[in-house]
């Protein structure tokens, strides 16, 4: 028996421990461009709009350590600066539908009746469309820029934080400490925001930083297929679909930006796999 303790233990142990490298390496990925973005005017060795025909499509050197493309712009300068875009997308496009969603899931579940199936059947309607594409038609039927990508992510992007908080309200509002503030008399604006909802926060934040994974390749793409982010400005997303025509020829123009959205999206999973093993080890 206390060797199987023992055991356990040592599993609790080397848990706690990848939870914490996890999160450390997660931040440090996430420090670090947020740095780039903050000091890009100083970081940037280049303008990324400034045209050069001279230097077009020059592979990586110790001038441009990224090269330049068929416009002669530093692909350096233009990475650094669309930093500012990419991570204002994954970060401020996710801050919307957790807000919506988490709110309306709450309410959902505790206030149950009809709310609760209105709610709840809309959400079914919503996921039973592919996200991209329902994304894509909102954006298509309001128009191409951030403020679009925003208002579409706004409108699909609620209803997995509704569902999942739904359910964990369902669950804690049978909990004696519900019974006991209900008892005391508190009103129910008091135990679900004070009481409730602190209680399945822990698991939103987590799903809040995997999913800013997602906001931010589907921000990419959008910017890809021309729907997000307009030219000149440096994106990531608009940066590839503009090397795409020359990937035979400078494959850097496509595979620094590409890079740049790998490192980011690892550095936000790490993120949340590190909470999501703290968690575990906090329940």
């Amino acid at each position: 028996m206390s060797s199987i303790t023992t055991i356990a233990n040592q599993r609790q142990h080397l848990r706690i421990n990848r939870g914490q490298l996890n999160l450390l390496l997660g931040l440090g990925i996430l420090c670090v461009w947020l740095l780039l973005a903050i000091l890009a005017p100083w970081a940037a060795p280049f303008d990324p709009l400034e045209h050069n025909i001279e230097s077009r499509l020059h592979a990586p050197s110790l001038v441009h350590l990224f090269g330049t493309d068929n416009f002669g712009r530093d692909i350096l300068s233009r990475v650094i600066w669309g930093a500012r875009v990419d991570l204002q997308l994954s970060l401020l496009g996710v801050i919307l539908p957790f807000l919506i969603g988490t709110s309306l899931g709450a309410l959902s579940g505790y206030i149950g009746g009809y709310f609760d199936t209105l709610c709840m059947r809309t959400t079914d309607i919503i996921l039973a469309f592919p996200f991209l594409v329902l994304m894509l038609a909102i954006m298509m039927l309001i128009g191409p820029g951030l403020g679009s990508f925003y208002i579409a992510i706004a409108l699909v992007g609620w209803v997995s934080y509704a569902r999942l908080t739904r359910s964990q309200i369902l669950v804690l509002k049978k909990s004696d400490f519900v019974l006991a503030a209900q008892s005391l008399g508190f009103s129910h604006m008091r135990i679900l925001f004070r009481h409730l909802l602190p209680n399945v926060l822990f698991s939103s934040i987590v799903f809040f930083m995997s999913d800013a994974v997602l906001i931010l390749l589907n921000g990419a793409a959008v910017s890809y297929l021309g729907l997000g982010v307009q030219p000149p400005t440096a994106e990531w997303g608009t940066m590839i679909a503009e090397g795409q025509s020359f990937i035979t020829s400078a494959w850097w123009i496509c595979t620094f930006p590409g890079l740049a959205i790998i490192s980011l999206a690892m550095g936000f999973s790490l993120i949340a796999d590190g909470i999501a093993d703290m968690l575990g080890e906090r329940s």
